[in-house]
């Protein structure tokens, strides 16, 4: 948005966008090891396990290079065969059992912290929104799939 101010002698345009991004954070505590949490989290035989917000969606296909530099790329898809993503990006920085950052594709930013606190271990994620949907949309979604992890690694 411009706002432009005439004084017949002068005209000035005033930038009033903002590029700030909003960022969610969403978290659960893990009844389990560290090394354990962290197996989960990264080996894609359990990524296609856990990797979904909802039902009626699954993660047919995981890659999973965790190192800094590395790349990542999950398929999301609808169990119906009516839409689908693929989900990716590259790791900016990891600090096994610690510490993950990474850029999305799409050049968002997320970050997980892994706190182990004896045989419990705090996740807490936060990245950037995307603009095309409700932020409460997407902290449900990422906050579904974080849940279906816990509920994974703890059964396993």
């Amino acid at each position: 948005m411009f706002v432009s101010v005439n004084d017949t002698t002068h005209v000035k345009n005033i930038d009033m966008t903002t590029t700030e991004k909003k960022t969610i954070t969403i978290e659960t505590t893990v009844n389990a090891s560290p090394e354990k949490v962290w197996k989960v989290w990264n080996t894609p035989e359990d990524i296609i396990v856990w990797g979904t917000a909802h039902p009626d969606w699954h993660t047919p296909r995981a890659e999973n290079d965790i190192r800094t530099g590395g790349k990542f790329l999950y398929r999301m898809e609808a169990k119906d065969g009516s839409f689908g993503f693929d989900f990716g990006g590259i790791y900016d920085e990891v600090r096994p059992n610690e510490y993950i950052e990474y850029t999305i594709g799409d050049g968002r930013k997320v970050t997980i912290e892994f706190k182990t606190t004896g045989n419990q271990v705090h996740i807490v994620e936060t990245f950037e929104a995307e603009t095309e949907n409700p932020v409460e949309m997407q902290r449900a979604g990422w906050q579904a799939i974080l849940d279906n992890f816990k509920k994974y690694t703890e059964s396993i």
